[in-house]
């Protein structure tokens, strides 16, 4: 590339940092901005007058700058130029290193032009090493950024070499596509050397389409262009051109002369190169020039020295050195060779790794979405499973008639608790569950566990027996509510697999270092045990010890998994010893803070609560479209004792909302016409006070910021807990604060 082009690589770059926000610095880190900002002008400087060299130094020093700094945005921007001067000088290896590098670090900041252009930088680099299709691929995705951002010369110059490279693949119809968008753009944004290098690409291509009156007069037109702007290369490659056509058309004087004014500008094109190449290749370049010499004067020493023998003997001599080093420069030079292409197989599997980096980040997104919309409409059915089912069992149902609503009952909930715990384990498997400490009785909370599962326990016929260390505490800081899910699955994982047995549970203490104990809980029961091979797959999702053991005792595999994943987030580790048809034992080991806080009770009754207030004027407006879901949302509200109107339209709702005084608002999100939150957003232009919850099937995580900047109070997830569901009306009606607000 020549300075020119690099002079409006560094412009570019030097814009678009423009537009990223900068960051206010104090003392040290001030100087070392100044540093570094100093450090990429004098770089930027010392390129546009042809020092590639010191450029590239200034750009190394800016480089630990921005390091020190912690400055993303301009590391990626100094690599990438570093890596541009790599290229121009033709340190094509080192070139791919730092590129890699400016890539690697512009993606993880999603720097999205810079990004374009390194990529663009990475193309240049392809399509000097006649790799055409990977710089396609890097031109194109340069190309789409640079128009978006309405670059308009680097978009044009992306397309230019995108012709360059199907030229090369001698796809010459695309080629010459893209060469007329270049000559209309170049034209329209005054882009004369472009306009000139897109005339003699599309000379040449009609050429080699023995077009040759437009190759001749697409060529001259380019060429005129290239002599005013005074660029060399385009010069040298509009006389080859001409070469080529007026040895097409036999006219050998203007061949011949085209030919001379090549090779002499050729030439001069090499010299100026020379002092641009690193010291290596400027070794190189030496040793073949004292090879040279060397050969002539050997020629002439042995035609001097003919009739001499000891002149024979010196010859001899000088010949046998020559061919060492000549071994020894062909031995380095294929030395050198295998060295490159190691290196060049690592670049490509590291931009390899980058790029299924990328896929494996569209496709975690794709399945987080995917597991949304289907959560989503199965939780929106479930909803009036559920629903219905409840009414009905409070409706005095037949006697025949209770044992098919409890097994519906059951259906409803097996459901929901499959679809909460794909939820849950994507949850952790994306690091999006944290810990929530609280003080609480660890004591307690196993003997609330046991008692929970007691009664299906006495189903198997099993008896659960406890035991709790005397040197352990009992008060500690925890997340009390994973510490619960792990004993719950590992427990009802026992129930599930035993019958006519025995269940331990129990707490110790391993070890003591200050304030912090370090837990083991065990649950072991003697039921039928697990095979040596299948214990080593117990923690993966959907795996249970076979599709035999999977009809007969059901559940989705997926307990362990969500334990484990629960157990890892507390810092502790969990294992198993089993025997087949003797029993298991699972051992879980985590750290607890002792505390000598006080834990406080939560359990509370708010539908008491809301039976004392005032409801005869309370208004409730509920927004759902799903007629099934309206009647049991409006007879829930009923039986406690509170009126609402329905409306099926987020339209309609907001119309009504301006017209009547309501007190809650239920808004459900996916409605024909405007959504849910939409239509809040239109509410909040007027009224700012009126308590909107969504009622929806929508996951709180999924949509928990985009609700917040709709203006929502808080979510009510369908199908919900009763008690939850008061709770957040009884503190609506009653002026208080839902706890779980957004």
């Amino acid at each position: 590339m020549s300075r020119i082009k690099y002079h409006i690589f560094a412009f570019l770059v030097f814009i678009s940092a423009l537009s990223y926000p900068q960051t206010p610095v104090e003392g040290d880190a001030a100087l070392l901005q100044n540093k570094m900002e100093n450090g990429i002008q004098f770089a930027d400087l010392e390129a546009e007058r042809g020092n590639y060299y010191d450029a590239i130094q200034r750009l190394k020093e800016a480089l630990k700058w921005s390091k020190s700094l912690g400055d993303k945005k301009n590391e990626g921007i100094i690599l990438s130029k570093i890596a541009n001067l790599q290229y121009n000088i033709e340190e094509v290896k080192e070139a791919k290193i730092y590129i890699t590098k400016a890539i690697s670090v512009q993606s993880e900041i999603d720097d999205k032009v810079n990004l374009a252009i390194s990529r663009y930088t990475y193309g240049l680099i392809y399509l000097g090493e006649e790799e055409y299709n990977q710089a396609l691929d890097y031109f194109k995705s340069s190309r789409t950024i640079f128009e978006e951002e309405e670059l308009e010369e680097l978009a044009t110059e992306a397309t230019l070499n995108q012709a360059k490279a199907y030229i090369g693949l001698n796809d010459y119809a695309k080629a010459n596509t893209l060469l007329d968008k270049v000559i209309i753009s170049s034209k329209k944004y005054d882009l004369e050397t472009i306009h000139s290098s897109a005339l003699i690409k599309s000379g040449y291509i009609s050429y080699k389409q023995n077009e040759l009156e437009n190759a001749l007069s697409l060529t001259l037109e380019g060429q005129s262009m290239a002599e005013a702007a005074g660029t060399l290369e385009l010069l040298v490659e509009s006389y080859s051109n001409l070469n080529f056509i007026y040895e097409a058309q036999g006219n050998q004087s203007l061949q011949v002369n085209s030919l001379k004014t090549y090779i002499a500008l050729n030439d001069s094109i090499i010299e100026i190169n020379k002092e641009n190449l690193s010291e290596e290749k400027k070794t190189q370049f030496l040793m073949a020039d004292r090879d040279a010499v060397i050969k002539n004067q050997a020629e002439e020493i042995e035609e001097k020295n003919e009739a001499s023998g000891l002149a024979k003997l010196i010859t001899a001599l000088s010949v046998a050195l020559i061919t060492i080093l000549s071994l020894l420069t062909l031995s380095l030079y294929k030395n050198n060779n295998i060295r490159l292409k190691t290196n060049n197989m690592l670049y490509r599997k590291n931009e390899e790794l980058l790029t299924e980096k990328e896929r494996a980040e569209i496709a975690a997104k794709t399945k987080t979405n995917f597991l949304s919309t289907v959560t989503h409409e199965l939780r929106t059915p479930l909803y009036a499973v559920t629903g219905l089912t409840n009414m009905l069992m409070e409706e005095d149902p037949k006697p025949d008639q209770i044992q098919h609503l409890k097994s519906l009952k059951f259906s409803g909930d097996y459901l929901l608790t499959f679809i909460n715990d794909i939820l849950q384990i994507n949850k952790i498997e994306a690091n999006k569950v944290e810990l929530d400490p609280e003080v609480f009785n660890l004591k307690n909370k196993v003997e609330n566990v046991i008692a929970a599962l007691n009664n299906s326990a006495l189903d198997n016929n099993i008896m659960i027996h406890h035991e709790y260390d005397k040197k352990l505490p009992e008060t500690f800081n925890g997340d009390q509510l994973k510490i619960s899910q792990i004993l719950i699955n590992l427990i009802g994982n026992s129930i599930k697999f035993t019958k006519d047995g025995d269940i331990w549970v129990r707490v110790k203490q391993l070890k003591k270092s200050k304030k912090t104990h370090t837990i083991q809980l065990e649950v072991e029961d003697n039921g039928i045990g697990i095979t040596k091979e299948k214990q080593d797959h117990m923690f993966e999702s959907f795996s249970q010890g076979s599709v035999q053991i999977n009809r007969k005792y059901g559940g989705t595999g997926l307990g362990l998994s969500i334990v484990k994943g629960l157990i890892e987030i507390l810092k502790g580790k969990i294992y198993l010893k089993s025997e087949l048809g003797k029993g298991t034992s699972f051992f879980v080991e985590f750290p607890l803070l002792e505390t000598e806080e006080v834990v406080k009770v939560k359990k509370h009754d708010y539908s008491k609560d809301i039976g004392e207030l005032d409801l005869e004027n309370v208004k409730i407006l509920v927004v759902e479209d799903n007629k099934i879901n309206q009647m049991i949302t409006k007879k829930i509200l009923n039986k406690m004792g509170l009126n609402c109107d329905v409306i099926d339209n987020g339209e309609e709702a907001v119309e009504m909302i301006k017209e009547t005084t309501y007190d809650v608002v239920l808004m459900d999100i996916h409605m024909p016409g405007i959504s849910g939150i939409e239509a809040t957003k239109r509410v909040r232009s007027f009224d700012k006070e009126l308590t909107i919850f969504a009622l929806t099937a929508v996951t709180l995580e999924d949509k928990m910021q985009e609700f917040d900047e709709a203006g929502f109070d808080d979510i009510i997830s369908k199908p919900f807990k009763q008690e939850d569901f008061e709770k957040k009306l009884y503190l609506a009606l009653s002026g208080g604060t839902a706890s779980t607000s957004i």
